[in-house]
């Protein structure tokens, strides 16, 4: 199927690696012009090589900039002022029981979950209109819908993404520009990876353990039972940021396995 994405400019914010760097590439196979975001230039030349050796297309950037300094995204947008998909994908997430995060990890985690969407979101949005063609996508969670008990900082950052994309597309009516979210349940990145085996070590069992664990009490509702690869949840953000996803707009669209325990 061809999703008619060639010479679109497409900005994936966090795509060094996780399924920001596999929506990245997925873009990059339909044909889109790419740029690449992460905090360290080591980072994104190694990320922009590798989609370029992986898919062919030439038309892979670079965008160095750590999302949680405003400065650091104004600058970004000056570098590309001119964006037809934004993916808001960029997130931190810290497991920590509720009583001891403090006031700054709540600030420092709205600034990359929350505050770096609403940034570039206010800076592409109103030239997406002009031209009557955009997308701007947030990668939220289901832990948006769900909130986690063992970090509901991260949780509460998700649930306002989905807010904030549902407000954008109220501005779009009559358009053929959309704003949605879509909510990834348990992904196989480095993140869940290394909290896996810091939890493993913790309770002192092995990995293979630790994931029964986790399908069986921590993400019990899961129906999938098993991580989700990244690359599953590029194909959805994919769809969503083509042409022929027209029809859909202000929506939250799950790629959870199941996690969330609603049809609707």
């Amino acid at each position: 199927m061809d999703l008619q994405l060639k010479e679109k400019t497409a900005l994936v914010t966090g795509s060094t690696s996780g399924i920001g760097f596999a929506i990245a590439r997925s873009l990059a196979a339909e044909g889109a012009i790419v740029i690449v975001n992460g905090r360290t230039p080591e980072r994104v030349n190694a990320a922009v090589a590798k989609i370029k050796s992986e898919t062919g297309n030439q038309n892979i950037y670079g965008a160095v900039a750590n999302l949680e300094q405003p400065d650091q995204v104004n600058a970004l947008i000056q570098q590309y002022p001119v964006v037809d998909i934004l993916v808001n994908n960029a997130g931190i997430a810290q497991p920590k029981a509720f009583r001891d995060i403090q006031d700054q990890e709540w600030l420092d985690i709205y600034q990359v979950n929350v505050m770096s969407g609403v940034r570039l979101s206010r800076a592409y949005i109103d030239q997406m209109l002009k031209a009557n063609w955009g997308r701007i996508i947030f990668i939220s969670s289901e832990s948006g819908v769900q909130i986690p008990a063992e970090m509901i900082q991260y949780g509460v950052s998700k649930t306002a993404q989905i807010g904030l994309s549902r407000g954008l597309a109220e501005m779009t009516v009559g358009s053929a520009v959309t704003v949605n979210t879509v909510l990834p349940g348990p992904t196989s990145t480095e993140a869940i990876t290394n909290f896996m085996k810091a939890t493993a070590e913790q309770q002192g069992i092995s990995d293979a353990e630790m994931q029964d664990v986790f399908f069986s009490s921590m993400r019990g509702t899961s129906l999938l039972k098993r991580f989700i690869r990244p690359e599953e949840i590029a194909s959805l953000v994919t769809y969503v940021a083509s042409p022929l996803s027209a029809a859909t707009n202000g929506a939250a669209l799950r790629a959870d396995g199941g996690v969330i325990k609603s049809a609707f």
